[in-house]
């Protein structure tokens, strides 16, 4: 067992607000309309988006090592925009990873955009870490749910205003 991070850093022409609203607030709605190639749906098991509350992704077919994951909400700052959670079951616990945690920071940028501080913390289940190329696979996912949201708030102005 072996533990690891991945990080990364975006930065953004869209607010913290708007960007939190979207991305942590109602992305069970947001994500599985922006990607459903890739996510069919997020469903809340229990909780009401605060700390405790408990979220399954389900992913579509295209998704060929698994087919959903929970995660459990572990903090929630709507003052600071910062997003704590973990995934608790699925996806690749138990195969790859004996645990992962996840944190979005969202701060505002001098522009009027915003900087979006990405980090992700895992404990392999081998005694390796990730190749180069499965770290940047796990932060090209993350991105790749930023820049949808991203594309989706400039095209939509009002959206999350």
């Amino acid at each position: 067992m072996v533990a690891g991070s991945v990080s990364n850093e975006i930065k953004s022409p869209i607010a913290p607000g708007r960007l939190w609203k979207a991305m942590v607030k109602d992305s069970h709605n947001l994500m599985p309309k922006l990607l459903p190639d890739i996510i069919s749906s997020i469903v809340i098991l229990k909780g009401d988006g605060g700390v405790g509350t408990i979220r399954q992704s389900n992913f579509s077919p295209a998704i060929k090592e698994y087919s959903y994951w929970k995660d459990r909400v572990d903090a929630v700052d709507d003052q600071k925009h910062i997003f704590k959670y973990s995934v608790i079951e699925g996806g690749l616990i138990g195969k790859k990873v004996k645990s992962t945690s996840f944190e979005l920071k969202f701060d505002a940028a001098t522009d009027g955009g915003s900087v979006c501080k990405l980090s992700g913390e895992y404990e392999t289940i081998e005694d390796r870490l990730p190749t180069e190329e499965e770290t940047k696979e796990m932060i090209g996912g993350m991105i790749g749910m930023f820049k949808a949201v991203e594309g989706f708030l400039l095209a939509n102005p009002d959206a999350y205003a």
